[in-house]
């Protein structure tokens, strides 16, 4: 298998399930489409990472495996903050509300007896799961704690659920939990078994 992702948390959720795999990100356009929702934007990203590793990349049966992740409030894309201030705005956003954690994940089978060329058999299976997400009111003071930490500044909507941010900021969640890590590790196992 090929993880088409160089996200830490991913790579620890398929070795926790006890995968085999390569890493080979996939360096695409992410900007959406004219009038793109973001579920959809989620989904058509995993698929076109899943293909672009594929057609590079992959040897006969071989499956590639991509995954798109995103922060949305109010049909708003929150992604990776670009400084300390953007994060402090994305959490005030979040702050005392309910936003949803999409991922796009798409699984790709190499045909058995080409590299880089899709399956005819087997075609790419592609979802999207959603958690929606609970904060509590936060304080600036929390806030900025939080941000002077570091660890918002890589995640889309300036939080790691698994880290301090799911300690001290999320009030509940209503869906997978390792779907906001990064991966739903649990859905993505059927349908690998599935394949």
């Amino acid at each position: 298998m090929i993880l088409a992702s160089q996200s830490p948390r991913r790579i620890e959720l398929l070795r926790e399930a006890g995968f085999e795999f390569r890493v080979i990100p996939a360096d695409v356009n992410e900007k959406p489409l004219p009038r793109e929702n973001p579920f959809s934007l989620v989904e058509r990203l995993a698929c076109v990472k899943a293909a672009t590793v594929l057609a590079t990349h992959a040897e006969p049966s071989e499956v590639v495996l991509a995954a798109d992740t995103i922060v949305t409030i109010d049909g708003e894309v929150l992604g990776k903050p670009n400084d300390a201030a953007d994060a402090c705005a994305m959490l005030r956003r979040l702050s005392g509300r309910t936003h949803t954690v999409a991922t796009g994940v798409c699984i790709a089978p190499c045909d058995e007896r080409e590299p880089r060329r899709l399956s005819d058999d087997e075609p790419p299976v592609s979802f999207v799961a959603k958690t929606d997400v609970t904060f509590y009111e936060l304080t600036d003071e929390e806030i900025d704690a939080y941000v002077a930490s570091g660890e918002p500044m890589d995640k889309a909507g300036a939080y790691g659920i698994q880290g301090t941010g799911g300690r001290m900021l999320v009030k509940g969640i209503d869906g997978d939990f390792y779907n906001v890590v990064g991966l739903p590790i649990a859905e993505v196992v059927r349908k690998l078994k599935a394949l």
